[in-house]
């Protein structure tokens, strides 16, 4: 039996994008049902940023443990209880998501958990374990997120992707990683930390070839330090299960063996089987394509998040979703650029930007309309401190704002925020010089690189 409702926003997934648009709106006074069909938190929370990022945590305690000698500390690093460690993780992961259902719960939000499928420009049906609804919205949000890719490849007790990987009941004593991206040099750093041997293989010339090719040689450089190997300008051919684990080809004709594959070459839209082609919401390889206001042009439905062509970041959803509900309220708010987001990648050591890259300013306005400037954090005391090298690196329009700012080095995803106002706010250096920045932290190095880039360096070497 199925019953109707009505709604002023109806949302179809209850991820980063979906629940943030679902709060907002409640707190506009809204109507607002959520539907979920496994665990409101989506994948960021249950699958993706946070569990990932506690291990990576674990990675950086046992780091600390082994080399506690540097710092006149005699500890003893015993090894890795893994079942202490998820444990650990799944209690990070059981707070957040009480949290969360605390703050949908207070806010008055329908919860439906099920399945949705869209049957009409305003109508979502729900088959769920508490029975069938149908579910009308004056608007519908999208936000069905993203699943790993595979390439084809399936899935066994060896060959893994990075669900598998997070619930994995054992350190692995080798590892073959096929992605050479954030979700693969995060994987390789914990299982390095935690005492695997690991080879990522990376198609591209360079591990996280999306960033600054200056961060991506740091980053390369750091792995070799820490005996992380990678092979890089070479395709992936197959792989094949062995006694022990796999064995992967390479297109150059090597083999690699290892215990486990873990697939990270990125993540496709969760869309199929939603109803949302049989609706005329355009699509693209799975995508749903929204214009700058992330409105489908069908009806009154909008999209947001993985399933939205561009960067698939939990925070970008968040923004989108806050923007959604705004949009529908008439509050008329400015749309999220995408080149004005933080990336951050947690491996040690951490990488972050924002903005352009060298060569997308070069090519934006010209190799010679554009000055950049890179910081050693070897002139910053708390890195020096925390043992971490790395650098800050600048972009500027010749004599205008600052148009990227990227860093590597340990702790440095905590800098994003201040780049983050500076890149979208187009803070020239010399503005930036003028701020003061507390002594000793590493968010000195960005005020250092902001001065020298403003032609007054002090801690600096030419």
């Amino acid at each position: 039996m199925s019953d109707e409702l009505t709604y002023d926003l109806v949302v179809l997934g209850g991820g980063t994008g979906g629940y943030a648009a679902a709060l907002r709106a409640a707190e506009l006074d809204m109507k607002v049902a959520l539907i979920e069909r496994d665990k409101v938190g989506g994948t960021c929370l249950h699958r993706g940023c946070v569990p990932t990022k506690a291990l990576l945590h674990a990675a950086e305690v046992a780091d600390t443990a082994k080399n506690s000698e540097t710092f006149g500390i005699e500890a003893e690093f015993k090894g890795i209880d893994i079942a202490k460690v998820l444990e650990y993780k799944d209690g990070v992961i059981t707070r957040n998501y009480k949290g969360l259902q605390g703050l949908v719960k207070a806010r008055g939000i329908d919860t439906y958990f099920g399945t949705g499928k869209l049957v009409g420009k305003d109508t979502v049906e729900v088959t769920g374990e508490d029975g069938n609804h149908t579910v009308k919205g004056t608007n519908v949000l999208l936000s069905t997120g993203s699943t790993s890719k595979t390439i084809g490849l399936e899935v066994t007790d060896r060959v893994i992707t990075s669900t598998e990987a997070l619930q994995l009941d054992k350190v692995p004593s080798s590892a073959i990683v096929l992605g050479g991206g954030v979700i693969g040099v995060e994987f390789a750093s914990v299982w390095n930390s935690f005492g695997a041997d690991v080879t990522i293989v990376e198609g591209l010339k360079h591990l996280v070839a999306n960033e600054d090719e200056t961060i991506s040689k740091n980053l390369e450089r750091a792995f070799k330090k820490r005996k992380i190997k990678f092979k890089l300008g070479v395709m992936f051919k197959g792989v094949e299960e062995t006694a022990d684990g796999v064995k992967v080809t390479l297109e150059d004709g090597s083999t690699l063996e290892a215990e486990y594959l873990l697939v990270a070459v990125g993540r496709g839209p969760v869309t199929e089987g939603f109803g949302f082609e049989e609706q005329g919401i355009p699509m693209d390889r799975g995508f749903v394509l929204a214009n700058e206001r992330l409105h489908t042009g069908v009806g009154n439905i909008y999209a947001c998040g993985d399933i939205v062509p561009g960067l698939q970041l939990a925070h970008r959803a968040f923004g989108q979703g806050i923007f959604i509900a705004e949009e529908i309220a008439g509050l008329n708010p400015a749309p999220v650029v995408e080149s004005g987001i933080p990336r951050v990648t947690y491996c040690e050591p951490e990488i972050f930007s924002v903005g352009l890259s060298s060569a997308q300013a070069e090519e934006k306005y010209g190799a010679d309309q554009v000055e950049s400037l890179e910081y050693n954090l070897g002139g910053n005391g708390k890195s020096v401190i925390l043992g971490t090298t790395g650098l800050i690196k600048v972009i500027r329009e010749k004599d205008g704002p600052v148009v990227g700012v990227h860093g590597i080095g340990a702790r440095l995803s905590e800098q994003a925020g201040e780049a983050q106002l500076i890149v979208n706010w187009e803070a020239f250096p010399e503005e930036v010089a003028q701020l003061i920045h507390a002594h000793p932290t590493q968010n000195e190095a960005l005020g250092e690189a902001h001065l020298a880039l403003a032609g007054k360096p002090l801690h600096f070497h030419s």
